[in-house]
């Protein structure tokens, strides 16, 4: 399979982490004919495994799978104790005497590797990292196509290089997690407009248009500037078979005014997401933080607590800066109107 084949329409679901994309929101994207993509990176083999399944009893479409390319930690209890007391501020609001360990740091990216490979989805995106030309090539051995997330051009050549099929350009303006993987995140802030073209230029493989995209004319424009296709993400967030807690969704649905800025509190890895207290009360210590996975694992049990409780203050509320435009509705239906929209 090549890219192309893909796609009835050039738009990528974005893979959501954190429950976000259901099977059930991957299946009803790619069956309105644009491409559903799931994301297993926070999932156990098992699980994905399982989620796969349900995917490909709801459509006969193509879809992607979603991981993060990372090493397994082993932090000192030094920095595990600092990293807590650095959130005492946040888990002391919750009445806690102490800050719960987390069971686990991420999921073995190696495990989801060979996961991926047994299950043999159309293609599969990676971010936070780079796979080596072998790994490329078991993924193409197996019929699977590789694509690399990316936020510079210097990252997109580097793609290029072991094999990737396409890439995935994500400017500043991109909801979640941002993908840098050389150099330092702080430094990758080119704008979406600004890096699709550039990365174009620089690779000889489809480039895939994130950042910002809401609606057909935004995708008219990226498509305008060489992109082969475009990835939305907080766009389908507000859907209703996104699997994200109401109230997170309601925020997002309420979104006008708020603003979106980039955080590492959350996780320890850059972030874009709708401001609430938890961003306010650790902006002081926002660069002190443990590294992801380490900082992501720590907050884990006060995001819990806030899904438990519905409150949105400790949650991550990740979302792009095209909020604001997003449009609740059920996922075919906002690929159908997206695809009017490209065509008017």
């Amino acid at each position: 399979m090549d890219l192309d084949s893909l796609f009835k329409l050039p738009i990528v679901q974005g893979p959501m982490a954190g429950g976000a994309t259901t099977p059930e929101l991957v299946a009803a994207v790619s069956n309105a004919g644009a491409v559903g993509a799931f994301a297993g990176s926070l999932l156990s083999p098992s699980v994905i495994r399982t989620q796969v399944e349900r995917i490909r009893s709801l459509t006969d479409r193509p879809f992607l799978l979603n991981f993060f390319v990372q090493k397994t930690p082993a932090p000192t209890a030094e920095e595990i104790a600092r990293g807590a007391e650095l959130l005492r501020p946040v888990w002391e609001s919750l009445g806690w005497a102490e800050l719960p360990q987390p069971k686990q740091w991420c999921e073995d990216f190696d495990a989801q590797f060979e996961t991926l490979l047994a299950l043999r989805p159309a293609g599969a995106s990676f971010t936070f990292g780079i796979l080596d030309a072998v790994q490329v090539e078991r993924l193409h051995a197996a019929g699977i196509l590789a694509i690399g997330t990316v936020t510079t051009v210097e990252e997109a050549l580097a793609w290029q290089a072991v094999g990737a099929d396409a890439v995935i350009a994500s400017g500043i303006e991109a909801g979640g997690h941002r993908g840098t993987f050389i150099g330092r995140q702080e430094d990758a802030t080119l704008a979406a407009r600004a890096l699709w073209p550039a990365v174009v230029q620089a690779v000889s493989i489809p480039v895939i248009a994130a950042g910002g995209i809401m609606d057909g004319a935004d995708i008219k424009a990226a498509l305008a500037l060489g992109a082969k296709a475009v990835q939305m993400g907080t766009a389908f967030l507000v859907t209703e078979e996104s699997g994200i807690h109401p109230a997170y969704k309601q925020r997002l649905i309420e979104a006008q005014g708020q603003p979106t800025r980039l955080t590492r509190s959350f996780s320890g890895r850059y972030a874009r997401g709708i401001e609430n207290r938890f961003m306010r009360q650790m902006a002081a210590s926002e660069a002190q933080v443990p590294p992801y996975p380490i900082q992501n694992a720590l907050t884990g049990s006060i995001r819990a607590a806030a899904a438990k409780s519905g409150d949105t203050e400790l949650m991550s509320l990740w979302a792009g800066t095209g909020v604001a435009r997003a449009r609740p509705m059920p996922a075919a239906r906002l690929v159908e109107l997206l695809a009017s929209e490209l065509q008017s």
